[in-house]
């Protein structure tokens, strides 16, 4: 494997199927196959999930939401989506255990970076819940924190599409995907993969960032193994 630990942050919408919203079982149980695909073979896994298929702190204040309290109903909606993930990697026969980021007991344990790194040791995967703590903070800056303090080999962002692209795919059919890109660029031209903020501390710590199609089946284990369709983000 070319990558022994990985973070994995995907989306909320991800995880909330077709429409994007709540929590799509069959959704997760095919993302709970493979995240076991490759900690059965020895990778260890630490997952963060945004909190948009159930709330957006951010969007809240444009209907009067108060923006800190808004960003703590966000940090909520990412504990429910990290519980409902652990249940499918449960079934799935691994070992899950939700940390949060303030103290959440009995729903999940706090979040001490010392005893995750023995956890995903142990073969457990761990998912980290509740952002930074922090408002103002999304969870795209809170996988890049975690990648950094768990040592991480690369933050990898599990999408909807394969990689990096100059304009919307969607929108623009003849836009061009990048098989590299560093991050000095992506920060220049405004990329919309992940915010500045993310961008900055894994360009500071020499964190790759790989972005892939999560839904295209069997994808993670090609991209850990160091192949498959994506875009790796890097200092170089």
């Amino acid at each position: 494997m070319k990558y022994n630990r990985i973070l994995l942050k995907l989306s909320g919408e991800a995880i909330g199927g077709k429409d994007g919203v709540g929590l799509d079982e069959n959704v997760m149980a095919t993302y709970a196959k493979q995240i076991a695909g490759v900690v059965n073979q020895g990778v260890q896994v630490v997952i963060v999930i945004g909190g948009g298929n159930i709330f957006r702190g951010l969007s809240g204040t444009s209907r009067g939401f108060d923006r800190v309290r808004g960003d703590q109903m966000g940090m909520l909606a990412t504990v429910i989506n990290s519980i409902g993930l652990s249940l499918s990697l449960r079934n799935a026969g691994l070992k899950a255990e939700v940390f949060t980021s303030t103290p959440m007991r009995p729903m999940a344990k706090y979040y001490m970076r010392d005893e995750v790194d023995e956890y995903l040791k142990s073969g457990g995967v761990a998912l980290i819940a509740g952002g930074t703590g922090n408002p103002f903070f999304t969870t795209d800056s809170a996988a890049a924190l975690r990648a950094c303090e768990l040592r991480c080999d690369a933050l990898m962002k599990g999408t909807k599409v394969d990689g990096v692209y100059d304009a919307d795919p969607v929108k623009h059919p003849e836009a061009k995907r990048y098989d590299t890109l560093s991050f000095d660029k992506a920060i220049a031209d405004n990329l919309k993969v992940m915010d500045q903020t993310a961008f900055t501390l894994c360009k500071e710590n020499d964190m790759p960032i790989i972005v892939f199609n999560m839904n295209d089946e069997g994808m993670l284990g090609k991209v850990v193994e160091g192949g498959g369709r994506c875009t790796v983000l890097s200092n170089k």
